[in-house]
């Protein structure tokens, strides 16, 4: 254990011991006959409590358990620097951090009945004394206050950052107290203002300062000067009292601010500054450190209600369109999709195609493509020409039933730290954030997303919240990352628009599957999904068996109607909606998709391999009506003709039985451009390439079928392009992940035995060399084998030096078994187990003076 670790909350000075709580206490204490003295150190702290409040320590404050301490003095240590404190700092809520600058403010060591003062003033307030033994032990379990109620402290760390400096001013407006701000002052100015002030005259600065801070504390006296200041001077601490304390003089300045300097109530902290004594603010402020203490997290108000039945009907229904937009998506790009970036993602003008192809707005569309990308279902190809296609996973989650696939979409978000509300905005080198950009991850989007959707859960069931009351207790919760910069209100905003288009939510209120998204603890179980490239985490389990019975069976059938279209009246079974995609175009989506037939929609399908018989009975078997006379002649008419014309490739050529119909084709002027010569009767000979010949002629308004060298026609159907599998992209933890129960045992039993070990009582040695402070106990390779074999014969336990293989030195307690081959096979009180250690490896041995076996 290094000793180079600790700092001073694990040895500050002994402090003066009063009657207090409980050392270490997680609240308030009761009188029960002679109390515990306060805990000297943060370490003493600790060490004083039980193991569940240790690991409720480690829970609210997992970086501290990277790697594991060797003991409590290095669990204080780290829980002391400035990386961890500040970390803390930032997950306090607003009265936590309230209570925490107040202690910030208040003498060191502070009693409760100060901090209460400086919380609730002079007048009281039963919110904050109701609210402040919560706050306070919230602030001891995570180690940022130690000692009992008499003698609170603040970690020094935290107080550096808390308490007021010119260069830092204070959250809570106050300023230095009378004995900082006279630090650099002359004896003789110092006893001018006690006189001014009615004060004797002392005969050192240290009375000084304690007779004027005396005079400032005492509201009776206090008030009797104020009562003779000028009414400008009144005007002037006026504007001072709430903060910024610091205020700017001329060399000669005014009456008023002459006053009061001349009494002590402004000192200068340089010849153009003076600056309001904390006293004195105090008493001006009746005693408050701060403005407005909010010790009650504002309540997230209703905006309207309705039934629940209402939320899950309109969440599902959106839900299902969620579906089709990812269907549709991955869709257009499923014979490969548009081409990545150089510094990756997507291209301004490819986003706008898509949010076109989905009928959106470009910002909704980077939403969805988003999602896919979270889910796995879309990625990079990883080809030298990188495009995006849809992933190996996508067809196996087209095969799930639609609640599931909403599930996977649905936890994918929730758990997603991509960001797509910042796509369109800049990074700090003023570059723009594009869609499936390598700059969307944002950490802390889970955590907001979890919470607003907690926070829509508290509602009564079918009630939209007031988006400002909710955004008002986000940022109470986390005050410390309030500001311009701040990402957390707009992430908040995001998810309440995300979880719309979603279905999460229904006319704003949080529906049935939402809050089964919100699993106790927000804890994920993975299992595996289809294709094994992704896992699902069980909590979507819920909300898919929640959301199945508001969504619509799928059907299988469709009402065909005399205008050429084909209406759906609820979403197709797979096998039906793939085939009608190909023979009919989408007109329209809704409650019903309507799909219009068309001379290329018909060609399309004949293209695919499909013949008119095959076309009239796909329609007959899936059509509820019966097929108009219309499209039966509509699917005729274009299969007498297709195929009628041949390309093939010459550069290309075209063949007709019907040398009538190739001496129209020549005539027409439209056929210039694909200089066409005849070669035969039957036969015309093109510049063009076979593709774009078939294109010419099919704008011109013909049927021509490609074929192959041998004669036959060649089927087109669209290839499928997928990339390598992939797996989803891992979210980016903010901080250090969540230790699980296994791990905070373990953590918390070797840092128990870790500690025995450090300070364990030890017999002296006669002849081993004195081990320096939180050293390794040192002794010579005969001794140690002695005295490692008189243990194994006695059952003791001793007090070892280590150093592993890595050249790390610990200390450990162990009971040895067994000595032979140059190892010792022992106990290991420091790690609970039995282990074997190398003779050559241990420094020294010592006795313990009681045998902790």
């Amino acid at each position: 254990m290094g000793t180079g670790e600790r700092d001073q909350e694990a040895h500050v000075s002994e402090a003066p011991t009063g009657a207090g709580g409980e050392a270490g206490g997680e609240g308030d204490s009761a009188d029960s006959g002679a109390r515990a003295p306060s805990p000297r150190t943060l370490a003493e702290a600790l060490r004083s409590r039980p193991d569940a409040s240790l690991a409720a320590l480690l829970r609210a404050r997992p970086d501290l358990l990277t790697p594991v301490p060797n003991d409590l003095t290095q669990l204080a240590t780290r829980a002391g620097t400035r990386a961890s404190v500040v970390r803390a700092l930032e997950r306090l809520d607003r009265f936590a951090l309230q209570t925490a600058q107040a202690l910030a403010v208040a003498p060191d060591p502070a009693p409760y009945p100060v901090l209460l003062a400086l919380l609730a003033g002079d007048e009281g307030d039963s919110a904050v004394e109701s609210a402040l033994p919560g706050a306070l032990a919230g602030l001891r379990e995570q180690a940022l206050v130690w000692g009992s109620d008499e003698q609170l402290r603040l970690v020094r760390t935290a107080r550096e950052l808390l308490a007021p400096s010119p260069a830092h001013p204070s959250p809570t407006g106050l300023g230095p107290t009378v004995a900082e701000a006279t630090a650099g002052m002359s004896p003789g100015r110092v006893q001018e203002i006690l006189r001014t002030a009615g004060l004797s005259a002392t005969h050192d600065p240290v009375s000084a300062f304690a007779a004027l801070t005396s005079l400032f504390t005492d509201r009776v006296r206090m008030s009797a000067l104020l009562d003779t200041a000028p009414p400008e001077a009144l005007a002037v601490l006026d504007r001072l009292v709430w903060g910024p304390p610091y205020g700017e003089v001329s060399a000669d300045p005014a009456p008023p601010v002459r006053w009061l300097r001349d009494h002590g109530l402004l000192l200068p902290t340089s010849a153009r500054t003076v600056v309001l004594p904390r006293e004195v603010a105090l008493h001006l402020r009746a005693g408050r450190a701060h403005r407005a203490p909010e010790p009650v997290a504002p309540a997230v108000a209703p905006a309207r209600e309705y039934r629940p039945q209402v939320v899950d009907s309109a969440a599902a229904g959106q839900a299902l369109t969620a579906l089709t937009m990812v269907e549709d998506l991955l869709a257009e790009w499923n014979e490969g999709g548009p081409a990545v970036l150089r510094a990756g993602g997507l291209s301004v003008r490819d986003l706008k195609r898509t949010a076109a192809a989905l009928d959106t707005t470009e910002q909704v569309a980077a939403f969805w493509l988003e999602l896919a990308y979270a889910a796995g279902l879309l990625a990079s190809d990883g080809e030298a020409d990188e495009r995006y296609a849809p992933t190996p996973a996508y067809d196996g989650w087209l095969d799930l039933p639609p609640a599931e696939r909403w599930s996977r979409l649905a936890v994918a978000w929730l758990t997603a730290t991509r960001t797509p509300g910042l796509v369109g905005g800049q990074d700090a080198r003023a570059r723009t954030l594009a869609a499936l950009g390598p700059d969307l991850d944002r950490s802390p989007a889970p955590e907001v997303r979890h919470r607003v959707l907690a926070l829509l859960a508290r509602l009564p069931e079918g009630t939209a919240p007031d988006p400002e009351t909710l955004l008002a207790r986000l940022r109470w919760e986390h005050p410390t990352r309030t500001g311009p910069d701040d990402l957390r209100p707009r992430l908040a905003q995001w998810t309440l628009t995300e979880a719309e288009l979603l279905g999460v939510t229904g006319r704003g209120a949080l529906a049935a599957h939402g809050r089964a998204l919100l699993a106790p603890g927000g804890e994920t179980t993975a299992a595996p999904r289809p294709g094994g490239a992704t896992t699902t985490p069980l909590l979507g389990l819920a909300a898919a068996a929640a959301l199945a019975p508001h969504l619509p069976e799928p059907v299988d059938h469709v009402l065909l109607q005399a205008d050429l279209t084909a209406v759906a009246p609820g979403p197709l079974r797979r096998p039906l909606a793939a085939t009608l995609n190909v023979l009919a175009d989408i007109e329209s989506k809704g409650g019903a998709t309507v799909y219009r037939f068309t001379p290329a929609s018909v060609r399309r399908a004949l293209d695919a391999g499909q013949a008119a018989s095959d076309l009239h009975a796909f329609l007959a078997a899936h059509s509820a009506t019966p097929v108009p006379q219309p499209l039966s002649y509509l699917i005729d008419d274009v299969a007498r003709r297709h195929g009628h014309l041949r390309v093939g490739a010459a550069s290309a050529y075209v063949r007709c039985d019907d040398d009538a119909l190739l001496d129209e084709i020549v005539a027409d002027k439209r056929s210039a451009g694909l200089r066409l010569r005849r070669l035969a009767p039957t036969v015309l000979a093109a510049q063009a390439d076979p593709a774009t010949l078939l294109e010419g002629l099919r704008a011109m308004g013909y049927a021509p079928a490609a074929e192959s060298a041998e004669g036959d026609v060649v089927i087109h159907r669209a290839d499928t392009r997928r990339t390598p599998p992939r797996t989803a992209p891992a979210p980016v933890p903010e901080g250090p992940p969540l230790p699980d129960e296994t791990l905070l045992g373990a953590a918390v039993r070797a840092i128990r035995a870790g500690d025995e070990a450090s300070t364990v009582v030890r017999k002296e040695q006669p002849h081993a060399a004195p081990a320096e402070p939180g050293g390794l106990p040192r002794t010579t390779a005969a001794e140690t084998l002695a005295t490692v074999q008189a243990a194994v014969l006695t059952g003791s336990a001793l007090w070892i030096g280590y150093v592993n293989a890595d050249g790390a030195a610990s200390q450990r307690v162990i009971a040895p078994v067994r000595v032979e081959g140059g190892f010792v096979t022992a106990y290991d009180h420091t790690a609970d187990e039995v282990r074997t250690y190398p003779l050559h490896r241990i420094t020294g041995v010592a006795e313990l003076a009681d045998d902790p076996a």
